[in-house]
């Protein structure tokens, strides 16, 4: 697909500099910046939250960290870290919103201008440039795998970051560590002039997507994609086709954007994976996209099934 990498978090940019993990911080210069997290979510900039705040490493507002700085590379020549304030207490945040399917809750650190707020990647991931959108991926991989693998899987110690983030080791056993990212593959399933479209039980009202799934173990891209539409749909699919990639750091995902071509069309649920599955033709998709459609709702701008499906209505998939 020639235009796979202007999916959101694609094609950014991000010199990783690999060579300067494990010595970036100590040599850090004084126009090192760095991306801020608290619990999941950037710090951006500006009315429209369309900008990535960047502070410089000795901000005040850092101070407040747990853990050293996770070098992410160089952006515009200069290095770039990231950094989780997690376990700052903010004066007033909703419990019913945090860690909920959406978060469309903002917080202002008070050692931060006014125009500086931690906001819902999801809910800004298409208003970044390409380079934002991919720094602010990263960081929210990477520091959500330290949160979440914070000891040893083969003994159960206390594992340590090494290598400026980029490792983890543990000390008792000597095993090392690195950053997970599971595969998943999601589908633009297609008969004839319509295309196959879900929805995952508790998803919020009229949101349908393409059905995706995790690749397992000794499986291939292909056959995965042909597993998961049968287990969830009851479809069987014959050729099958790569499309694009986009990393989806909710938590770690890398999603396969594959295309194939169904061999049947009847549709057997499976109601643990799906609460409902259905075939939408071209013509009733333009109504999706317009936001006219009775029943369903287009896909989340920037997430992977709306780049796809956007593509496939303009015929653009070559």
């Amino acid at each position: 697909m020639k235009i796979a990498e202007t999916v959101t978090f694609g094609g950014g940019g991000l010199d990783r500099a690999a060579e300067q993990r494990g010595k970036a911080s100590a040599e850090a210069g004084p126009l090192a910046q760095t991306i801020v997290l608290w619990r999941g979510k950037p710090l951006v900039i500006g009315e429209a939250r369309d900008r990535l705040a960047r502070l410089p490493l000795g901000h005040p507002a850092l101070a407040q960290r747990h853990e050293a700085p996770l070098y992410l590379g160089r952006a515009a020549g200069e290095d770039l870290f990231a950094v989780d304030l997690s376990a700052w207490q903010p004066a007033v945040a909703d419990p019913d919103t945090l860690g909920g399917f959406f978060d469309p809750s903002e917080q202002h650190h008070p050692d931060l201008p006014a125009d500086h707020v931690f906001v819902e990647l999801r809910g800004v991931m298409t208003r970044l440039s390409p380079l934002d959108a991919e720094c602010a991926a990263t960081a929210r991989a990477i520091v959500g795998w330290h949160d979440s693998h914070r000891y040893c899987a083969r003994c159960g110690a206390a594992s340590q970051p090494v290598q400026s983030g980029w490792q983890r080791d543990c000390p008792a056993c000597g095993t090392h560590h690195f950053p997970r990212t599971d595969p998943v593959v999601i589908m633009l399933i297609t008969h004839g002039n319509d295309v196959l479209l879900g929805r995952s039980p508790g998803w919020p009202e009229g949101m349908y997507s393409l059905l995706a799934g995790f690749i397992e173990p000794g499986e291939t891209i292909e056959a995965a994609v042909r597993r998961e539409v049968w287990e969830e749909a009851g479809v069987r699919v014959g050729p099958v086709g790569y499309l694009a990639s986009q990393p989806w750091p909710f938590p770690a995902s890398l999603m396969f954007g594959c295309q194939g071509r169904a061999e049947t069309r009847e549709i057997t649920l499976d109601p643990v994976e799906l609460e409902d599955a259905l075939w939408v033709g071209r013509e009733e998709m333009v109504q999706v996209f317009a936001g006219a459609h009775p029943r369903i709702k287009p896909a989340r701008s920037g997430a992977i099934a709306h780049f796809l499906l956007r593509n496939w209505l303009a015929d653009r998939l070559d």
